[in-house]
């Protein structure tokens, strides 16, 4: 299986890509970034992009993928919603429609968050807009799975890149085992949204096509 991870230098990006890297069913990991990253690795090919409304430059290293998982994001906090649905909606379409007309039989991925709104009511702009972006998403020709995960720990070196965040995972690493304990259904960590989105990839995958933080430890378990 050929994959291509969008946003691995991200917290959730971080742990699709190590996912990928680890599984032996995966023989080569794309992962288009802005900057290189700064690894290396036999399955990883890294290539560099800087109009992520645009892969006209690179459509052609894009054929034959099997899986991507798109993990790219933003905070809204201190953005306009015209700013944030630049990132969140028209980067996402722009990646979904290339892909799509390259690697037609391609399954899409797409981390969205607990929370999230499709029917553009919620009074949260953040919510709105990747609502809106999971339903242009899902009409879209191909298999497509919407994750919509809420508390996530991140593992295995994975940072997040918003300091707020930063800072409630640095304040809850030491009881998450606890957390774990007392709401298993509600606590992920960053390995096993990958190792679900590995899951959701397979040729037999029965699951839903929107996914919550139970779902993704159910297939993490199986995967792993």
């Amino acid at each position: 299986m050929r994959v291509i991870v969008f946003g691995a230098s991200g917290m959730v990006g971080h742990g699709a890509l190590h996912a990928s890297l680890r599984d032996d069913a995966v023989t080569e990991v794309l992962a288009v970034v802005r900057s290189p990253l700064d690894m290396a690795h036999p399955k990883l090919r890294q290539i560099v992009h800087a109009d992520f409304t645009d892969y006209t430059a690179i459509q052609d290293q894009l054929v034959g993928l099997d899986a991507c998982f798109y993990c790219l994001g933003v905070s809204a906090v201190g953005r306009t919603e015209a700013e944030y649905t630049r990132v969140t909606y028209d980067y996402a379409l722009a990646a979904a429609r290339t892909l799509i007309a390259v690697s037609p039989t391609l399954t899409f991925v797409y981390v969205s968050g607990e929370g999230t709104d499709p029917t553009g009511k919620s009074r949260q702009m953040w919510a709105r807009v990747k609502g809106r972006t999971e339903s242009d998403l899902q009409a879209l020709p191909m298999t497509a799975y919407m994750f919509r995960p809420g508390f996530i720990q991140p593992v295995d070196g994975a940072v997040s890149r918003t300091p707020l965040y930063r800072g409630l995972y640095r304040a809850t690493a030491v009881i998450h085992p606890l957390l774990k304990r007392l709401f298993p259904r509600h606590i992920t960590t960053t390995d096993a949204v990958g190792r679900a989105m590995l899951a959701v990839a397979g040729a037999d995958s029965n699951a839903p096509t929107v996914l919550r933080n139970p779902d993704i430890n159910h297939l993490a378990t199986a995967k792993g």
